[in-house]
């Protein structure tokens, strides 16, 4: 009897291999000689799914938990992650001097979201050598702070493991408080925070501005990105500053340099970065519900963050203002938006609400905790933001579970999740036009 092989799409075949990427990692971590003290098999692929989705949220202390060789496994698992699975494997293929062949082009095209098959090579190329100069550079800044504190084995080493998670937008970092003992310092607040933002762009943003670098030169996306993350992380970071500002158990106990740093640092931070130099659990319900908004919107588009992503937000609020407003086509930067993309962020934006609303639902069935913690965390992961509350250390199992899916959607996400599992169809029939009454 004849089986025929079975086929996947772009979309399905890219959850799988991630699927085997987090198993493998899983199995890796759980190995005797890649912890000082034996964990669970769910804290370990908790972990590997964390690391790989470059969220961050992690159940028990990374440092003093893994050994090196697990602790190299989680940084491997986070540029792995970070950069995708397919840009490596078309980087082996390429060193080997094979020729990439279509169907590896389309799975190019789906991992990095590109519009056409057009180039998808050559960006895979700079992207390897943008992440190698980015995390170079990284590296010899921290080097240089924390070398001459902790030596050269243990701050080189450091210096990479920080960079690579700033870099990917993780939130792992190997001291039990994150960040919080570096809330003054100006090196390592503008290093990590050049190298998230950096990473946060996206990668087509960084090479269009190489290329063009004039702003009128630039693309439609890569202008809005630039102007609407500068106009977001002003207004978090000033909004986070008044919020805290007296806030005895955050910014109220620091000094007045070191509020401004701190304010700057965790402004930046929820935009799916997940470092944190202050008590996220001590925060007020204001600045709370305004990181909730940061983690939900998240990144950009092809960068290594998660959430719907900025230009998502941004094309909704747009059709919002121009519903009011009476317009009936979406303007930005003197360009039309088409109505297939307005589809698509609502799509997006439906989808992800819908997830987030299910698993915090079910959380608040299998945790005993308030609603703000388990909502925090849930957004938190599908951001792939790693901020929690303290909230991830007192997951029972199954919500642990749940939080292992939330993160691997948002990685994936939804669309791509959802594509995976379904068979869009198109049809050429066209129906009479009905009313609906609505608002």
């Amino acid at each position: 009897m004849m089986y025929k092989p079975i086929k996947f799409t772009p979309p399905q075949f890219l959850a799988l291999i991630f699927i085997c990427l987090v198993t493998l990692g899983g199995l890796l971590l759980k190995l005797p000689f890649a912890t000082e003290k034996e964990i669970s098999w769910i804290d370990a692929f908790f972990i590997s799914t964390s690391a790989a989705t470059v969220t961050g949220l992690a159940p028990i202390d990374v440092g003093s938990t893994f050994t090196l060789f697990g602790e190299i496994v989680i940084m491997l698992l986070i540029q792995i992650g970070g950069i995708g699975v397919m840009a490596f494997a078309v980087l082996v293929v390429i060193m080997l001097g094979k020729k990439i062949g279509m169907k590896q082009r389309l799975l190019m095209q789906e991992a990095l979201n590109q519009p056409s098959l057009g180039g998808v090579i050559r960006l895979v190329r700079n992207l390897f050598i943008f992440v190698f100069i980015m995390e170079l550079l990284g590296v010899i800044f921290l080097v240089a702070k924390w070398v001459p504190e902790m030596g050269w084995t243990k701050g080189l080493y450091y210096s990479l493991f920080h960079t690579i998670a700033a870099f990917n937008n993780a939130g792992f970092a190997l001291w039990p408080d994150n960040l919080s003992r570096f809330v003054g310092d100006p090196i390592v607040n503008l290093v990590i925070t050049t190298l998230i933002m950096t990473g946060g762009l996206g990668f087509t943003v960084v090479f269009d501005l190489y290329y063009q670098r004039r702003f009128k030169k630039l693309s439609l996306h890569s202008k809005v990105m630039l102007v609407s993350t500068l106009i977001v992380n002003v207004l978090a970071i000033l909004a986070i500053f008044v919020f805290e500002y007296s806030n005895p158990n955050t910014l109220g106990k620091l000094s007045a340099s070191e509020k401004i740093w701190a304010a700057y640092f965790q402004g930046i931070t929820p935009r799916t970065a997940g470092f944190n130099t202050i008590d996220i659990a001590s925060l007020q319900q204001p600045t709370l519900m305004l990181m909730l908004l940061l983690m939900f919107v998240g990144a950009g588009s092809t960068s290594t963050g998660g959430g719907i992503k900025l230009t998502t937000f941004i094309v909704i609020v747009f059709a919002v203002i121009n519903f009011i407003k009476g317009k009936e086509e979406i303007i930005i930067f003197n360009r039309t938006i088409r109505n297939q993309i307005l589809f698509r962020a609502l799509a997006i934006l439906s989808i992800s609400i819908l997830f987030i609303f299910i698993a915090t639902m079910l959380l608040t069935f299998t945790e005993d905790a308030g609603l703000m913690p388990i909502l925090f965390e849930v957004v938190s992961a599908f951001g792939t933001v790693g901020l929690s509350m303290n909230f991830t250390p007192h997951l029972s199992s199954l919500g642990k579970i749940i939080i292992i899916f939330i993160m691997f959607l948002g990685k994936m996400g939804p669309l791509t999740l959802v594509y995976s599992i379904s068979k869009p169809e198109k049809t050429k029939v066209r129906y009479p036009d009905g009313e609906l009454f609505t608002g």
